[in-house]
C-alpha cells in the first residue's frame, strides 16, 4: 500500500528536490528556460532562514507539494506566502488549500493578523484561487481584466496583483 502524503515543516536539506519540482511541474505550462527561471525564485535561502515556517507534503516517492512562507521581521503581524507548488496531479484535490490552511493557522497562533501574497494579473487561476481563501486585492494604481495591479511591482514590467488575508485569533472560528 502506497504510504500517504504528510505534511511537516521544509527543512534546507528540501532546496534540491523542490527547486526539480518546480521545473518540473511548471514545465508543461512553460519553456524549460523558463521554468528554470521560476526556480530562481526560491533562492536556498529561504529554506536556511524560513524552513520552519515553510510546509512541505511528501510520501514514499518525495515532495508532493509545498509552500515557501514567512513571518515578517519587519512587520510583526504580517506573514508572507511566498511560492506554492502542486503535483499535477493532486491539483484540485483541495492540497493547495490544505497548505495555506496549516499556513494561516500556525501565523495566527504566532500572533500573526493578516497573510499577504502576490501573483502576476495574468495568472487568472491564482488570483481565484487567492480569493476562494479569502484574501483581498489591495488596491492598485491600475487594473486589469477588472483586477486592481501594482505596476512595476517587482521591478519595470513586473506588474503584480497583492493580496492580504485577515486571520482570525487563535482558537476563533
Amino acid at each position: 500500500m502506497p504510504e500517504s502524503p504528510h505534511l511537516r515543516p521544509a527543512r534546507e536539506s528540501d532546496h534540491p528536490e523542490i527547486v526539480r519540482r518546480v521545473q518540473e511541474w511548471w514545465g508543461d505550462s512553460r519553456t524549460p528556460q523558463e521554468a528554470r527561471e521560476l526556480s530562481l525564485l526560491l533562492p536556498r535561502l529561504f529554506l536556511q532562514f524560513f524552513a520552519g515556517t515553510s510546509l512541505v507534503l511528501a510520501d514514499g516517492s518525495g515532495i508532493r507539494a509545498f509552500l515557501v512562507g514567512l513571518h515578517s521581521a519587519d512587520d510583526t503581524t504580517s506573514a508572507y506566502i511566498h511560492f506554492v507548488g502542486v503535483d499535477p496531479a493532486l491539483r484540485g484535490a483541495g492540497v493547495g488549500r490544505r497548505l495555506y490552511e496549516e499556513f494561516f493557522r500556525r501565523a495566527a497562533s504566532a500572533g500573526r493578523h493578516d497573510v499577504r501574497a502576490i501573483t502576476s494579473p495574468g495568472n487568472a487561476g491564482s488570483i481565484a484561487f487567492h480569493r476562494a481563501l479569502g484574501f483581498e486585492v489591495e488596491a492598485g494604481d491600475r487594473e486589469v481584466g477588472g483586477v486592481a495591479v501594482r505596476s512595476d511591482y517587482d521591478g519595470p514590467g513586473q506588474d503584480r496583483v497583492c493580496f492580504r488575508r485577515p486571520l482570525g485569533r487563535p482558537g476563533a472560528p
